[in-house]
């Protein structure tokens, strides 16, 4: 299963991105580049949240330009977790799988399941205000697990987090990756996530997504807008 990124063109304001990227395979892709460059704005457009001027997203040949983001092979982590916080944890996950109040007895078990996977059995009943920044960010994690969508498009969800929680955090997401066989987009401001989970790296820069290199040889030796925004030139 492989995912194509043909001319794509987004404008918002005076805002221009093009893409046309080498096709994506399951693995982990780091999306790095300057603020402003982007980078959310690319993984809003595969995701459907943001209609594209022009270009096609083709996933098995087809293309899903035009579907809506419910329709589309992709489940999306954002930043700030976008959990309801007067909903229970269990709550929160189970809405991957029905907006009804009531549970089936084997959507339970996918719930439960899904809340063991990430290191939160037990945490059903609490919700959102109860729970730690890295207890959020699993629930949310758990969420998007339980969609089960090949194709995670990731916004940063760890950036509020410190060093060693997020560094449990993206093992997690890499664990959860390799497990499922998902090809992961994740947006990033630091290196260090890059170089920890993701094999590649594509650059978002002066108005384009570049085709993703190996990301330890990139950040090595990263083109002039990489460096700068990095500090290394």
């Amino acid at each position: 299963m492989v995912l194509k990124i043909n001319n794509v063109h987004i404008a918002q304001g005076g805002f221009r991105l093009t893409a046309s990227l080498p096709p994506l395979e399951a693995g982990i892709y780091a999306v790095m580049g300057p603020s402003g460059a982007g980078k959310s704005s690319l993984l809003a457009a595969l995701a459907g949240f943001l209609a594209l001027q022009d270009g096609q997203i083709l996933w098995k040949g087809r293309d899903i330009a035009a579907l809506p983001p419910a329709q589309r092979p992709m489940a999306m982590l954002f930043q700030d977790n976008n959990l309801f916080p007067h909903l229970s944890a269990a709550r929160n996950i189970a809405l991957a799988l029905t907006r009804r109040a009531k549970l089936t007895a084997d959507q339970t078990d996918q719930v439960n399941a899904a809340l063991g996977r990430v290191g939160l059995a037990g945490f059903g009943t609490k919700k959102p205000p109860q729970l730690s920044g890295g207890e959020q960010s699993r629930v949310a994690l758990a969420r998007v697990m339980l969609q089960d969508k090949p194709i995670l498009l990731v916004d940063e969800p760890f950036s509020a987090l410190g060093p060693a929680l997020k560094a449990e955090m993206l093992d997690l997401l890499g664990e959860l990756a390799r497990e499922r066989g998902s090809l992961v987009m994740m947006v990033t401001h630091d290196p260090a996530d890059a170089l920890r989970i993701a094999e590649k790296t594509i650059v978002v820069a002066e108005g384009t997504a570049h085709p993703p290199e190996q990301t330890k040889g990139l950040l090595q030796n990263p083109p002039p807008a990489l460096a700068a925004y990095l500090g290394t030139d």
